[in-house]
């Protein structure tokens, strides 16, 4: 369960273009953020002075943006210039996380319509002092009976701010005392949890599902890299909940949560219970690695 951090009680937080302490950080009742959760976001990460994945965050924001038409998007350097002055102004180099949020824009009165938005977008750089989200020791999971959007509902590859889908899920997740729910596809297959992509191994080999009802995230895409540089066989294909339950290992990925083990799902436990993950570890141990060594530099 996540708890305040005093450390983040006087944090700056960017919006278009001025720094407002946290308690005066708001937007307008009128944003469209506001009126229809009508906005995309990326989650960051920063370690040791530097903002990893920088660049794929920032193309996958201009994506979402572009495909929800959204009017005078800010470019990706102008959002970098944002991002790393605000990094900066509060002195954060390591342990943060970053909510990067581009709104559709304030609109001149209430409304649905995307015509009354004529003021441009509206840019929120929240960083916070963050650790990863789960235990490491792992995780436990259920599957949830609301199935995740289909791209016959909304493509799941926008990353919008609209996630109510998941948090009906992360709500079966809370009232079963699990710490996250796996959503199926409108076919029964496991598509992720409610804030995760999901891998599992058995018998040495990896498995994930196709990204096409789940976010195909940053950190999902980096671990299918690492998979293959330390030459560990990597498939993606439609893969059942009984499979899961019957893997030698499960682990989510996400920036919010980092690569965590999973120890139960349905009240099935993963593995042998020894609690030996050689393959989850292994990739682990990579992408520490890689967090240490790349990134965009703060300053």
């Amino acid at each position: 369960m996540q708890k305040f951090n005093p450390k983040n009680k006087d944090i700056l937080v960017y919006i278009n273009g001025k720094l407002y302490p946290r308690a005066e950080a708001k937007v307008s009742v009128f944003d469209s953020v506001v009126q229809g959760g009508d906005a995309v976001w990326e989650g960051i990460r920063v370690y040791n002075g530097r903002v990893f994945c920088l660049e794929p965050h920032l193309n996958r924001l201009q994506d979402s943006a572009k495909a929800m038409a959204f009017e005078q998007i800010p470019s990706n350097d102008f959002i970098k210039k944002a991002l790393l002055e605000t990094l900066k102004a509060n002195n954060m180099m390591d342990g943060v996380h970053i909510r990067l949020t581009l709104t559709r824009g304030e609109k001149i009165t209430s409304g649905m319509n995307p015509k009354l938005n004529q003021s441009g977008c509206t840019l929120i750089i929240l960083p916070e002092y963050k650790s990863p989200i789960y235990p490491s020791e792992g995780i436990k999971l259920i599957t949830a009976a609301t199935r995740r959007n289909s791209a016959q509902c909304i493509d799941s590859k926008i990353h919008h701010n609209n996630i109510i889908n998941n948090i009906l899920a992360k709500i079966e997740a809370n009232l079963a005392g699990a710490h996250d729910a796996i959503m199926l596809d409108l076919y029964g297959f496991v598509s992720e949890t409610n804030a995760t992509n999901l891998f599992m191994v058995k018998r040495g080999k990896v498995l994930t599902s196709h990204a096409d009802s789940c976010l195909p995230g940053i950190t999902r895409g980096l671990i299918i890299q690492i998979a293959k540089e330390l030459d560990i066989p990597l498939v993606e294909r439609n893969v059942s909940v009984m499979e899961f339950q019957t893997a030698d290992e499960v682990f989510t990925t996400g920036t919010m949560g980092e690569l965590t083990p999973v120890l139960s799902i349905d009240g099935r436990i993963i593995g042998d219970g020894s609690g030996k993950r050689p393959i989850t570890q292994k990739i682990q141990t990579r992408f520490a690695e890689l967090t240490a060594e790349q990134g965009e530099p703060i300053r």
